[in-house]
């Protein structure tokens, strides 16, 4: 299996590891891959807003049914919403109880949640239902139409809303155009003005971004909340020539540059790392070094 080039990136208010382990519990085939921690003092690179974490757990990989993605554990600075959701698709070509088997995640997901869209069915599936967690992270559970095209298990899904909707087709068109080895797949258009998003903006598409699925829609519904860092997408570059092109694309938020991040036109949030980051970091004064960059410089480590 090839390795994954975008891994979405959750921040949590110090209980990443407790979220992990209920996600790994809620989607069969999951399991924790790694864990990092924080560094043990400020001479070891600690940060002074880091001081109460010192030691603790700093990052949770973890893989929920073949999909990668990784815990921050950090503070309160920011707050999931359903800007950024993930579909999870539930095959019956390949599960011939799908049905049950996405009753059982949404009962898992429902418990201290909260329904966005109730379970139910929709012109588009016959099985459907859009969920917050007791995290405040969002999972929309489709039952998939056997004899259409195959989509992985899980995929981001982009929502454009608060400023940037009916941008939707206009984002993927520049995605898709920033990485390689990608395309659109499906384009369904409003077909009259639903809300604040205009007829022929895009109800739902999917694209893939250097092989990898992706999602996106225009929000008919007005929303007063929009992309922000509680969900970041790292990218795992090869080297620093492809750092630099992609921050040169995506980056076009001054203040929001730090340690990799950063966020573009739409104000989604990214992180442009080297692929070998986690050795890099192995380095002395790896971490009180990072601290000091914007766009990651692989020899400054």
């Amino acid at each position: 299996m090839a390795t994954q080039k975008i891994t979405p990136n959750f921040w949590f208010d110090g209980n990443a590891k407790e979220a992990v382990e209920f996600y790994v519990s809620v989607f069969p085939g999951s399991k924790i891959t790694s864990d990092s921690h924080y560094p043990d003092s400020q001479e070891e690179g600690l940060a002074d807003f880091q001081v109460e974490l010192a030691g603790k757990i700093l990052t949770v990989d973890f893989n929920l049914a073949g999909h990668d993605f990784t815990a921050i554990n950090a503070g309160s600075e920011f707050k999931p919403n359903s800007a950024i959701s993930f579909m999870v698709n539930f095959d019956p070509a390949h599960d011939n109880q799908a049905r049950e088997h996405l009753n059982e995640v949404w009962n898992k997901l429902i418990e201290g949640g909260e329904v966005l869209m109730a379970l139910d069915q929709y012109p588009f599936s016959k099985h459907y239902g859009w969920v917050k967690d007791r995290f405040g992270f969002s999972w929309q559970l489709i039952l998939t139409d056997p004899e259409g095209e195959e989509r992985p298990c899980i995929i981001p899904s982009l929502m454009f809303g608060n400023g940037v909707v009916n941008h939707a087709r206009e984002a993927i068109e520049f995605y898709t155009d920033v990485f390689p080895n990608s395309k659109v797949g499906t384009l369904a258009q409003y077909t009259e003005d639903t809300g604040p998003a205009k007829k022929d903006s895009l109800m739902f598409a999917d694209f893939q971004l250097d092989g990898q699925w992706m999602a996106a829609m225009d929000s008919g519904v007005d929303q007063d909340f929009s992309f922000n860092e509680a969900i970041s997408l790292s990218v795992a570059c090869e080297d620093q020539a492809e750092i630099d092109q992609l921050w040169s694309k995506l980056s076009t938020v001054p203040e929001s540059e730090q340690c990799g991040w950063c966020k573009d036109k739409y104000g989604v949030s990214w992180q442009i790392i080297p692929k070998n980051i986690g050795k890099l970091l192995q380095k002395p004064d790896a971490i009180k070094n990072m601290m000091q960059m914007k766009k990651i410089v692989i020899t400054d480590f």
